[in-house]
């Protein structure tokens, strides 16, 4: 015979994963921490598991918790659609936080334009900005980032994700800088370049085009951030190589910086939007994909 399911544990499981303590889940269910310790006690016999184990001062997750972290957010979101009235989606009643990752240019380029896009359809809501991550992790998954923005990558199996525009690179350099009025695979290789890597990566795409072309660049400095990148390109004869998107957050702050085409041929960027499926079906999430969509293709 089945064994029977208690959901409340299913969502008292899920809080405690989230909080990684007893004492956090507790407070966020308004309970004691006996009381929870006590729900933990049934969480581990309903799955024959021990669920969180101490490892220190701390609770870590058993392989098991682990497997069941990944299904629990949408089990309790598909709960929820289930006991939610069934009415028509009206965005300037939304009260909502969206969460969305990207880099810092595309924030301070696009973010923006899309704010007060957003502000106007939907006055109740507000977005929150976090920096793009360097390797793919389980924030889209966990729930703790509505949309990932970005460049194409391989993503997890189950990840959706959506076109928003291509880019390509170019580069910014200081006024009078010697290399203008004559742009060339020659010069390009004549002074100092800036790579911009979370990662300290040096070499990219500008590299394997030059080298096709039997020449070198030299990367004399490698910087985490766009920011930084370009306040040290405005007071040197540095070339900052940077893809065409984020000119346009340079523009809208009219720094004293110089845009040059590279005169290389250099594959495309493929800036996409990312969300789990969980929220494939949200209407909150549909609209604010829908008008992120939109956003670009009247910019383009």
């Amino acid at each position: 015979m089945p064994q029977k399911i208690d959901f409340n544990l299913i969502y008292a499981l899920n809080l405690l994963l989230e909080e990684g303590s007893v004492s956090g889940a507790a407070e966020k269910m308004n309970l004691s921490a006996p009381a929870m310790s006590r729900i933990l006690g049934r969480i581990r016999d309903q799955f024959n598991d021990p669920i969180l184990v101490r490892a220190g001062r701390k609770l870590v997750p058993t392989p098991r918790a682990l497997e069941l972290k990944q299904q629990l957010a949408e089990i309790i979101t598909q709960a929820q659609a289930l006991i939610e009235p069934d009415e028509l989606f009206h965005p300037e009643t939304l009260e909502r936080t969206f969460v969305i990752r990207a880099n810092d240019i595309f924030i301070g380029a696009l973010g923006g334009g899309l704010l007060e896009t957003l502000r106007k359809m939907a006055p109740r809501s507000s977005l929150t900005f976090i920096a793009e991550s360097d390797t793919e992790d389980d924030s889209l998954r966990s729930g703790k980032v509505d949309l990932v923005i970005g460049s194409s990558r391989d993503w997890h199996p189950e990840i959706k994700a959506q076109s928003l525009f291509t880019s390509t690179f170019q580069a910014l350099v200081r006024p009078g800088h010697p290399i203008l009025g004559n742009v060339t695979p020659e010069t390009l290789t004549h002074y100092p370049h800036i790579s911009v890597s979370r990662r300290g990566r040096t070499l990219g795409p500008i590299d394997d085009a030059l080298r096709d072309l039997k020449l070198e660049r030299k990367v004399a400095l490698t910087l985490p951030s766009f920011h930084s990148a370009m306040m040290l390109t405005m007071k040197s004869d540095y070339i900052l190589p940077l893809p065409r998107h984020v000119l346009q957050g340079v523009k809208s702050i009219n720094l004293p910086l110089v845009e040059i085409e590279l005169p290389i041929e250099l594959e495309s960027i493929f800036i996409v939007q990312a969300w789990h499926p969980r929220l494939d079906r949200d209407p909150a999430h549909q609209w604010l994909r829908q008008t992120i969509k939109q956003f670009f293709l009247e910019k383009e």
